[in-house]
């Protein structure tokens, strides 16, 4: 092969629909190749021997541009090159993700009398992350929760919780969470801004992101990591029922903080343990 190089991000996943163009030192393009599903391009095209430019484009994330020595037998290895984000934010390759439910949390904790707290978690909730190759800020994240598989280690405080006091499960089964966009926070931070459903009220509400990383699974997929959390007021979804105690203290507070340990697959989920 004439030319060779490994496209990646900076977790070392390839990068598919990246683009190398090269030109010679007069600025003429000399050649124009096209990464596999690997993110590895393989171009038999001779070249001239000499100094040549190469250029590395791929939608989303920021060019690269370097200098490669064609040798006298045509040939030239640009080797492994690493694409960042556009922006310099980082968010997993393009594409869906499933979000695993087995190895993922959703989570809530309430102050309780105004000196500690009690945590609570959903033990059903399905969701799915699209990562924009265009736009990353465009991808979109959606997810429903079992209003009723609420668990916080205490079986009469769960039935209050699903009563009319707080979720009314019987009328409202399910609280939904769709997003409208993603705004750089920093890098591998994001903020998601959404829309938050929960008895039968529509409230924005934001999730401070981060991104931790992606990986290979044991099944033959690939997995990505987040850590997601929130803070919501309990009277914006008309949850207003409280009890006093001694000195004026509320024995639940007014704010949930919502926290979010997500793993996603890539695709459709298969496997897991």
């Amino acid at each position: 092969m004439a030319l060779s190089a490994r496209i990646r991000t900076k977790d070392g996943w390839a990068v598919s629909h990246a683009v190398v163009t090269v030109t010679d030192m007069t600025g003429t393009q000399v050649l124009r190749a096209e990464a596999d599903d690997e993110g590895v391009v393989r171009d038999g095209t001779p070249l001239a021997p000499g100094a040549h430019t190469v250029i590395i484009t791929a939608v989303g994330y920021a060019p690269v541009a370097s200098t490669a020595l064609v040798t006298a037998s045509g040939r030239a290895e640009v080797g492994s090159v690493t694409l960042a984000r556009q922006g310099g934010a980082e968010l997993p390759p393009p594409g869906v993700w499933t979000v695993d439910p087995v190895h993922s949390g959703v989570g809530a904790v309430a102050q309780h009398l105004g000196i500690s707290s009690v945590r609570g978690r959903f033990t059903e909730f399905s969701a799915s992350i699209e990562v924009a190759a265009d736009d990353v800020a465009k991808s979109r994240v959606e997810a429903v929760i079992r209003a009723g598989s609420i668990d916080t280690g205490n079986a009469l405080r769960d039935e209050h919780l699903r009563s009319a006091d707080f979720l009314d499960v019987e009328n409202y089964p399910e609280i939904t969470y769709r997003s409208s966009g993603l705004s750089v926070a920093g890098e591998d931070r994001w903020v998601v801004h959404g829309e938050l459903s929960m008895r039968g009220v529509v409230r924005a509400v934001d999730l401070d992101l981060a991104y931790l990383g992606t990986g290979a699974d044991p099944w033959g997929g690939t997995r990505a990591a987040f850590r997601a959390g929130g803070e919501l007021r309990r009277e914006d979804f008309a949850m207003n029922y409280n009890q006093v105690v001694a000195a004026g203290i509320a024995a639940i507070g007014t704010t949930l903080r919502v926290e979010l340990e997500v793993q996603a697959v890539q695709g459709e989920l298969v496997g897991g343990v």
